[in-house]
């Protein structure tokens, strides 16, 4: 009973309201010290130094701990607005930086250039409200299972107003951008488009084609009979398409930038895709982009960045955003943009090509191997018909004749001429002149590498400028000079042309002799 009594009159000393009578140091009587626990503060003093030294630190997180990495918060917080004037922000090639991170962890992309391309292309979708242009983006592959679906999956999180999708139709597409840009991401699009399936989607086409630009719309009719209203529709949007390649409308890839995914090998490893985890590890970093993107849009709205030689034209247009975000961003993201650039329009551009560009390639390639500036109509198809990977044996069950030679090539202007060869006229085709091949090579084909051999050296002697360290090609109009050399026909120099220009190369004698020919055929 006397335990309980003294326990009881403890509890009363500890919560009455009169201080206790002894210093809680050293128990010596407290007398007029205004402190209510102990005489000195010296006794403060040494009291609290012992209590703390048995008891852990706590500091309200105020050092960091060191055991722990650094993460950001898991929510975001772009609800809170702008950050306040000299607040941490992350400049914005970190911000990529950990974009390209983020997507790198589950795909295993076929070159360097396509995780940056893909953060760029991410970033642009939070300001394509501010944008005019902006970039389809393709992703196919030979056979299934090469992670075209991954890209999109894992892409959703991180791009703008993400609606991801199999099956869409047009007039649902347009009713669903009244209200802004979203980003569409088609899935399995080679079944909306391959005719081998079905496909017909003329109108789904016609939009993905026009709403690359913020002023396209579709046109509608809207109500009922007797209240009809023409109502004009925004379709300008971010698109992703997937799907096995050989399917999408080549209107559709030249807006685009393409990617060709691969399989995985088997010694490359990538993180198991968790869709729960990604979308919540994914948030700080869609965060972070989106707020940085909020802080330079304008600044990428407004600028002309410098883009590659050779990259113009609707290419330039397409890849404008792009390069100004990554000018925005600071670090390596100016040059590792643009190397991307030339990756995808000059070095890995649309990879079909309408039969007669491919006839104007193959016969410029004809061309620069025999290194002649004109050729005779049969000459020439026998050397198509012997390109390995050429279509010219088989165009729809028949190999290319001289007929077929000529329609295709009448498209751009290029027409059979009347050659002098061994004191006979036969049909063929030059470089140089009116309806010569010159002009068309220029306008449709990329221009071949310095120092190539092609007939591109052909070309530049038309126009008048040789190519250094080019050996003269065998021409009507320099015949003088090279008679010398081809008086046999079939010339002595170390590097023979084969065939056709033995056969040419007499013409120098007569070539002021061709008789004018009707519109119709063209001039010698």
């Amino acid at each position: 009973m006397a335990a309980i009594v003294d326990a009881v009159s403890a509890i009363d000393a500890l919560i009455a309201d009169e201080p206790a009578p002894s210093c809680l140091q050293c128990g010596r009587p407290r007398g007029e010290s205004p402190s209510a626990d102990f005489c000195t503060e010296n006794c403060q003093r040494v009291w609290r130094a012992r209590k703390t030294a048995n008891e852990p630190a706590e500091d309200g997180g105020v050092q960091p701990n060191q055991a722990l990495p650094e993460t950001a918060p898991v929510e975001p917080l772009t609800w809170l607005g702008p950050p306040p004037v000299g607040a941490f922000v992350k400049d914005g090639h970190e911000v990529l930086d950990s974009v390209v991170t983020f997507v790198s962890r589950f795909s295993a992309f076929p070159n360097e250039h396509t995780a940056p391309m893909l953060a760029l292309w991410y970033a642009h979708t939070h300001i394509a409200d501010k944008l005019y242009v902006t970039p389809r983006l393709i992703l196919d592959s030979a056979e299934p299972g090469s992670g075209k679906t991954r890209v999109m999956e894992v892409g959703q999180y991180l791009v703008a107003k993400p609606e991801m999708t199999i099956s869409i139709t047009p007039a649902a597409i347009f009713r669903m951008l009244v209200e802004g840009p979203m980003t569409l991401l088609f899935d399995e699009i080679d079944a909306v488009f391959n005719p081998k399936t079905g496909g017909n989607n003329e109108d789904l086409r016609a939009l993905l084609n026009a709403g690359y630009k913020r002023s396209a719309t579709v046109t509608r009719c809207v109500g009922d009979a007797k209240s009809m209203n023409v109502t004009r529709f925004p379709v300008y949007a971010p698109v992703a398409l997937a799907g096995i390649a050989g399917g999408m409308p080549d209107t559709i890839t030249t807006r685009s930038i393409t990617v060709h995914m691969r399989k995985r090998r088997f010694d490359e490893v990538v993180e198991e895709f968790i869709e729960e985890d990604v979308e919540r590890e994914s948030a700080p970093v869609r965060g972070e982009l989106e707020a940085w993107m909020s802080r330079v849009g304008d600044e990428v709205s407004r600028a002309r960045p410098e883009r590659p030689d050779g990259v113009r034209d609707r290419a330039a247009e397409i890849w404008r955003p792009l390069l100004a975000i990554a000018d925005a961003a600071g670090g390596h993201w100016p040059e590792t943009a643009r190397k991307a650039c030339r990756h995808f329009v000059l070095e890995n551009g649309p990879q079909t090509v309408s039969l007669g560009v491919r006839l104007l390639a193959d016969i410029r390639q004809v061309f620069g191997a025999q290194r002649v500036d004109r050729m005779v109509t049969a000459e020439l198809i026998r050397e198509l018909h012997d390109i390995e990977d050429g279509p010219w044996t088989d165009l729809q069950g028949k190999p290319l004749d001289s007929r077929r030679l000529a329609k295709e090539l009448e498209r751009y202007l290029v027409r059979p001429k009347d050659l002098k060869v061994n004191g006979k006229t036969l049909k063929g085709y030059r470089i140089d002149g009116d309806a010569g091949l010159a002009d068309a090579w220029s306008r449709y084909l990329p221009p071949l590498e310095s120092g190539a051999t092609s007939a591109t050296s052909a070309t530049s002697q038309v126009n008048g400028t040789s190519l250094p360290d080019s050996p003269p090609l065998f021409s009507a109009t320099s015949a003088t000079a090279a008679a010398p050399e081809v008086a046999d026909g079939c010339g002595t120099n170390a590097t023979s042309a084969p065939g056709m220009t033995c056969a040419v190369a007499p013409v120098a004698e007569v070539a002021g002799e061709s008789t004018p020919m009707s519109s119709a055929k063209g001039e010698a």
